[in-house]
């Protein structure tokens, strides 16, 4: 019987080199030049054009935020890659092994279940990383330009992007293992992903439990780290995900265990991560790393709002589909619960969309209640929800004469060179690698 160690580098290098030659992640590779070149040089010639390109007029704040203007959607092509290729470069690793035998050799040199497919699961992710080069290679191209990078913003967003992939992979693989052939583990692993969807468009209907499991799915997390924004609960729920599923894959690929075996480790698995992720999502801290702070009020405001210790409750009585609810959530009470873990946000209305509402005596109207005083406004902005909260919790409101503006950070540029790259080189360079190395490896 062989140590650990050998067993443990013979499959890594097993995977290494099945990976190398699999058409699915060289597709992955190929496709994401052009996906990100398609996005960065769109979210560079609007970022140009509002700093004054051609004689538009520059813009000033959030709007000139390089995190927002530029990055967010240039890594939205590796989010969309990692929907809808990566699941296929994860679902092979497990599939593959079981159509071709090569399961019942690793078996063999008496590797724990749980190391073979850390294994699988760290090959995958090490795939994923070198498929993020172009995307990376837009942050060369960016410097070069004399755009300013701001690192821990990019650090958050690099983040939410490494979960996503980990949730995709270990789906993918959870799946795979699940099933008999790759194409029923593509199929779960899209109908999954759909699940996704429809409950963030639920909560964004619904509100209330909708709404906070909304805020823990795949895309809600991409959409926070791409606004800067990191909350520790939602990093250990999805932590807690990618160690579900890959548990799951580890207990189903277990061939000598009875169908009885796997279902009761699978109930197991189920129930200590659901009881883990509830616990997790009552962890409150979080932290706004993005230069502009667009996730948070001015800094003198968090600290007169981190005084008030009654439990705040805010009564807005508008549809789902209403504009002005859209924009009470972004512009006010969402940075509100980052500071006030005690709010509680109701919202009433008989109808989605309300349109046959607004003739209704109160509609339009937010409520405040702190203790027994209550006040009513309809101002949806983040200074006239503030002056609400100062006015019913009878608290001064701060200065904010000494208080630094972001102003952001123009570039009236284009993207010289941006095309070239990732429409020819990048395609270019890993079709040679493909060819290289396959020829090697088969």
């Amino acid at each position: 019987m062989r140590s650990l160690k050998p067993a443990v580098l013979w499959l890594f290098e097993k995977e290494w080199r099945e990976m190398l030659v699999s058409r699915s992640w060289w597709v992955l590779l190929l496709a994401m030049g052009p996906l990100v070149g398609m996005s960065f040089i769109s979210a560079m010639r609007t970022y140009a054009e509002v700093s004054g390109l051609n004689g538009t007029s520059a813009g000033v704040g959030e709007a000139l935020s390089p995190l927002i203007g530029v990055w967010g959607p240039t890594f939205s092509a590796c989010e969309l890659s990692a929907v809808f290729l990566l699941p296929f470069v994860a679902i092979r690793m497990v599939s593959g092994d079981r159509q071709s035998g090569a399961l019942r050799l690793e078996l063999q040199h008496g590797m724990n279940r749980w190391v073979r497919i850390g294994v699988k699961a760290a090959v995958a992710m090490a795939g994923w990383l070198i498929a993020m080069l172009p995307a990376m290679s837009a942050l060369l191209l960016w410097s070069l330009y004399g755009g300013t990078i701001y690192w821990p913003e990019m650090c958050a967003l690099l983040l939410g992007h490494f979960l996503n992939a980990g949730l995709t992979i270990a789906l993918g693989m959870s799946t795979a293992s699940l099933t008999e052939h790759p194409s029923t583990a593509a199929i779960l692993t899209l109908v999954a992903t759909i699940g996704t969807w429809i409950v963030n468009f639920f909560g964004a209907i619904q509100g209330g439990w909708w709404e906070r499991a909304a805020g823990y799915t795949p895309a809600a997390m991409v959409s926070e780290a791409q606004h800067g924004l990191v909350r520790l609960s939602t990093v250990l729920v999805s932590l807690l995900i990618i160690l579900a599923g890959l548990a799951l894959a580890a207990a189903w690929s277990r061939l000598g265990n009875t169908m009885q075996g796997r279902v009761y480790e699978s109930m197991s698995v189920c129930t200590f991560a659901g009881l883990a992720i509830f616990a997790s999502v009552f962890v409150l801290p979080n932290w706004d790393l993005s230069e502009s702070r667009g996730n948070s009020f001015p800094a003198a405001d968090e600290q007169a709002l981190r005084q008030i210790r009654e439990p705040l409750r805010v009564e807005a009585h508008l549809a789902a589909e209403d504009p002005r609810r859209a924009d009470l959530e972004l512009q006010a009470l969402s940075k509100l619960r980052r500071i006030m873990p005690k709010l509680q946000v109701d919202y009433v209305a008989t109808t989605s969309i309300g349109l046959f509402e607004q003739t209704r005596p109160g509609y339009g109207e937010i409520h405040y209640y702190l203790g027994n005083r209550s006040t009513t406004s309809r101002i949806t902005t983040a200074d006239g929800v503030l002056e609400s909260i100062y006015s019913v919790a009878q608290v001064t409101p701060p200065n904010l004469a000494g208080e630094v503006v972001f102003r952001g950070h123009p570039l009236a540029v284009q993207a010289l060179g941006a095309g070239p790259w990732f429409y020819l080189g990048w395609p270019l360079l890993t079709l040679a690698a493909a060819f290289l190395v396959r020829r090697r490896y088969i």
